[in-house]
């Protein structure tokens, strides 16, 4: 990763209700905002520069989980729509961004057509898997697909479980996370069945995330993000699911992300969103 957008929690996240936002207990705003200023340079010792966006007291409480409003894809970004409404205001925002860093836009999701970036996964630079529950729809999927089929990028989309109601925060990669091309993090029980299927197909071997963590972390324990192949970030706390992903021969750094991550429903993967990367 040599090149993502984030941005940089402030008085939006410290005015937030964690009521309306489905904030856990563990959310507390300056905590919060330590933390992920010692992420923040965790990815910039990699090396990665950082494009800013800035909280100017917008409101917009989850805008630091940039990875949700937007995909960047080598021809340019796509502006997402978000199925939590308290978000809507945040893919113009990654417009303005985009426009300010020189990166075209190669469209619009708008209306009923739903997605959120955490319900996306590569699986090569030619197809994109889609997770539906009820942050991304069918008409997402097919808008989207119309705007990256000159790409020659092909859209596969695959459903989702209830899990735990429609306030809280399923995403596709809630419950996968690429450790490299070849490797994935899971949570097997919540994987569609035909996406299991297909990951196999493609010769992708897995690391099963510890039940026991997963359901401590509210989920978090699995979204691990990775700054290169095999070379990961997750929150600490959560020993047998770092474990794990080193006897696969994965490098795992940790850093402090209650207040953070398990406070506000995104875990490192969610702050970023990769627009370059080293081939």
């Amino acid at each position: 990763m040599t090149r993502v957008l984030m941005r940089r929690p402030g008085d939006s996240l410290r005015r937030a209700d964690p009521a309306a936002w489905n904030y856990s207990p563990h959310f507390e705003a300056e905590r919060a905002i330590d933390q992920h200023a010692a992420f923040t340079e965790m990815v910039a010792a990699h090396g990665a520069e950082i494009v800013w966006m800035e909280d100017a007291g917008d409101g917009l409480a989850d805008a630091m989980f940039t990875r949700d409003a937007s995909l960047v894809t080598r021809a340019g970004a796509v502006l997402l729509n978000m199925g939590k409404a308290l978000r809507k205001a945040e893919p113009e925002a990654h417009g303005r961004a985009y426009a300010a860093a020189g990166i075209p836009v190669l469209g619009a999701l708008s209306g009923d057509a739903l997605i959120e970036g955490g319900d996306t996964i590569w699986l090569d630079a030619q197809t994109l898997v889609v997770g539906m529950g009820f942050r991304s729809n069918r008409a997402g999927v097919r808008r989207l697909a119309d705007l990256l089929a000159p790409q020659g990028i092909e859209v596969l989309d695959f459903d989702l479980p209830v899990w735990s109601g429609e306030a809280a925060c399923l995403h596709l990669m809630s419950v996968i996370s690429p450790l490299a091309d070849d490797l994935y993090l899971v949570y097997p029980r919540l994987i569609p069945a035909a996406l299991w299927q297909l990951m196999r197909a493609r010769g992708i071997a897995v690391v099963e995330a510890p039940e026991d963590e997963f359901h401590a972390s509210l989920g978090l324990s699995l979204n691990v993000m990775p700054l290169a192949p095999k070379d990961c970030v997750m929150i600490d706390g959560f020993p047998e699911t770092r474990r794990a992903m080193e006897t696969a021969g994965v490098r795992v750094t940790t850093f402090a992300g209650d207040a953070l991550c398990m406070g506000c429903e995104g875990g490192p993967t969610c702050l970023t969103n990769p627009l370059h990367r080293a081939a």
